[in-house]
């Protein structure tokens, strides 16, 4: 069963990098109504393939890059719709957004430069900030207004998330991956 988890897990993940293309097409064909229900499906498959690969202990290096990588795409992708669909939102919170996007950049950047790669921690911290972005992105196309509040928590969450991941880049000589957090490195 454990093989035959391993590519179940990895297909979901595929699948997510597969949509990656299909949501950008959405986006530019202007389908946003195609767009935000392939969003949602994205992740809901982001929380099963996780929720599986521990599981029935179906990890590997290879999920975990894969799934690092349809993470950022799915992202990638809801950020360009925000940007295509819902603008105004983001104008009125540049101050956020840029905090965000410069963290992200800081934090990839080191890892490429530290490690080669981008990181994989896969921290406790960074489970939460996805599950509260995805809430928040699914909502921002499903709903007519943006629900702040969600909003605010999802960003102090991933600012928070990117803090405590630039400091591990910057602690850990080796690049790993599924990392408790900050913490539980610290301890040892």
């Amino acid at each position: 069963m454990q093989k035959r988890s391993y590519y179940i897990v990895n297909g979901i993940t595929l699948y997510r990098m597969v949509a990656a293309p299909l949501l950008f097409l959405m986006i530019f064909s202007h389908q946003e109504e195609i767009f935000k229900w392939l969003l949602v499906v994205s992740f809901l498959t982001d929380a099963i393939d996780g929720f599986i690969a521990r599981r029935y202990k179906a990890v590997s290096i290879l999920g975990s890059k894969l799934d690092s990588i349809a993470d950022d795409l799915t992202i990638a992708a809801a950020i360009t719709a925000a940007i295509v669909f819902k603008l105004p939102f983001l104008k009125q919170e540049i101050v956020w957004v840029i905090l965000l996007i410069a963290l992200y950049l800081i934090q990839t950047i080191l890892a490429l430069i530290r490690y080669k790669r981008i990181s994989s921690f896969h921290t406790w911290l960074a489970k939460i900030a996805a599950v509260l972005q995805g809430f928040f992105l699914c909502l921002l196309f499903l709903l007519k207004d943006p629900v702040y509040p969600l909003f605010y928590l999802a960003a102090s969450v991933t600012m928070v998330d990117l803090l405590e991941e630039i400091i591990l880049v910057i602690l850990l000589p080796q690049w790993q991956t599924d990392i408790k957090g900050l913490y539980w490195v610290v301890r040892k």
